[in-house]
């Protein structure tokens, strides 16, 4: 059964979503986060997938009282990324709830802290944060591209003991037209052993129902959930089979 992650991106502490990465873009869905956490909780859900888009700007944790909240007044596993980029930043999310980070960007610019995490806190704590356009990875909460191709970017991390991973086809995101199910079925293909969290695309159930066919581990949804295309009845359906 595939892994359903609903996602709550924040900005100023509300919970927005962007499209493609483009905060002009924003809407804002809800003032309170934690409302929203605790309605995917109602529904069976048991894990989050938290964004700081204020803290992906700025390159430092910004949000993680909003996490606390989220971390003190529901049961949810929570993973956090947005603006990772020090040892003090990765200490306030694990004291704020966090049962998980993602980097990425970090991933990039400084992969000598990235792996001193990954021995630091252990491959079940850190998750890798793979944005990528064509192929290619994206940072700086996606302002910014690289030459680096996905699959080397994961064969380096997969080496140094990273098991899960969060790949954002940004072209998709927000987009609601669909996920990339070729590009997460290729990374399987070509490491089976990683937990491929797709990200990005999701438009309706059967999205989902596809991703959990092509036999990919989990599944971040948003603005799906948000827009009403996927509602937290047919979540909690598809969670119970």
């Amino acid at each position: 059964m595939i892994e359903i992650i609903p996602a709550i991106d924040i900005i100023e502490g509300k919970c927005v979503r962007l499209s493609q990465g483009d905060y002009s873009q924003k809407k804002i869905y809800n003032e309170h986060p934690l409302e929203v956490a605790k309605q995917f909780e109602d529904y069976g859900i048991t894990r989050l997938h938290m964004v700081d888009l204020d803290g992906a700007k700025s390159n430092r944790i910004i949000n993680y009282k909003i996490l606390e909240q989220v971390a003190t007044h529901t049961q949810l596993i929570i993973d956090f990324g947005g603006g990772l980029k020090s040892d003090k930043d990765l200490e306030i999310a694990f004291n704020s709830g966090a049962h998980m980070i993602t980097g990425g960007s970090i991933a990039v610019k400084n992969p000598d802290i990235f792996s001193s995490w990954i021995l630091l806190y252990g491959a079940n704590k850190i998750i890798l944060g793979a944005d990528v356009k064509d192929e290619k990875i994206a940072v700086s909460g996606w302002q910014e591209s690289t030459s680096l191709s996905l699959f080397d970017f994961l064969q380096n991390y997969t080496a140094k003991g990273i098991t899960k991973t969060i790949c954002t086809d940004i072209s998709k995101d927000g987009m609601m037209q669909g996920p990339s199910i070729e590009l997460y079925k290729r990374m399987k293909q070509e490491f089976p052993q990683l937990y491929v969290i797709a990200s990005g695309g999701v438009s309706n159930m059967q999205d989902i129902i596809d991703l959990q066919k092509a036999g990919i581990d989990a599944v971040i949804t948003g603005k799906a959930i948000y827009e009403g295309a996927i509602t937290l009845q047919e979540l909690s359906r598809f969670i119970l089979q």
